[in-house]
């Protein structure tokens, strides 16, 4: 069966491109949000099976946001994505409990290997 995924990123070509990625390789996106708040209230409506979520965004980052939807679901699975050069707050999310990280510029394979190991 086809896993569900969220995509969490403030840039609407970034979304369209991990989408255009996932859906290609199986993979059912059910939904997209622009900020971290939207990423929680929409964890919470649809429970996908992944969260791609990007660390700077506005409103709340991806950070914040992986923490609400940790403290909502315990086993909720979470990739964060980074720009070069945010190491410190990669090793923060991956303590806050993501499962792994994509660095941008997306590289597909790149993205599915992540999406593979942890979600199969």
């Amino acid at each position: 069966m086809a896993k569900n995924i969220l995509i969490c990123d403030d840039a609407a070509f970034m979304r369209m491109m991990i989408k255009d990625i996932l859906t290609k390789n199986g993979y059912n996106v059910v939904g997209e949000a622009e900020n971290g708040l939207k990423g929680i209230e929409k964890y919470n409506e649809l429970h996908p099976d992944l969260v791609l979520m990007d660390i700077t965004m506005p409103e709340m980052d991806g950070i914040s946001a992986l923490r609400g939807i940790k403290k909502a679901d315990p086993n909720a699975t979470v990739i964060m994505c980074s720009a070069m050069g945010q190491q410190a707050m990669v090793i923060e999310s991956i303590q806050a409990g993501a499962k792994d990280f994509i660095v941008k510029p997306f590289q597909a394979d790149r993205v599915l290997e992540a999406v593979k190991k942890v979600v199969g």
